[in-house]
């Protein structure tokens, strides 16, 4: 009896394991970064963020998840006077973001009117 309860049991995990395998998988979505350690020209930068932002991050499908001046230090040096991250549901939406008019406009004003850096990576799959 014992047995043919082991069987079952290995019959319905092995039923569990295809139909997760099967699932489909969602994509993980993709985040932009910015980090600003300093502002050089705030009126410069503030102008160019007025201009393009947040119509040129939504109508190419991204959603701010952090926009902030807040960033509070945990280890490894300063954090960053203000923090940018936006979310995109893959890599290549945040490319095709990056490479719009309004970005590159944006983009060209912050690296010279900042410290910053701005990178991609790539977030955990739901």
């Amino acid at each position: 009896m014992t047995m043919r309860f082991a069987r079952l049991g290995a019959a319905a995990l092995a039923t569990a394991l295809i139909a997760a395998a099967a699932a489909p998988v969602a994509a993980a979505p993709w985040y932009v970064v910015t980090e600003i350690s300093e502002t050089l020209d705030a009126e410069a930068y503030g102008k160019a963020v007025a201009a393009a932002e947040p119509i040129a991050t939504k109508s190419n499908g991204g959603t701010f998840v952090v926009r902030s001046n807040k960033a509070v230090e945990l280890d490894g040096g300063a954090a960053p006077s203000r923090v940018i991250v936006i979310r995109f549901d893959s890599e290549a939406q945040a490319r095709a973001w990056k490479e719009s008019p309004a970005i590159r406009a944006l983009h060209a004003v912050r690296v010279t009117a900042t410290r910053s850096r701005s990178f991609l990576v790539e977030g955990v799959a739901e």
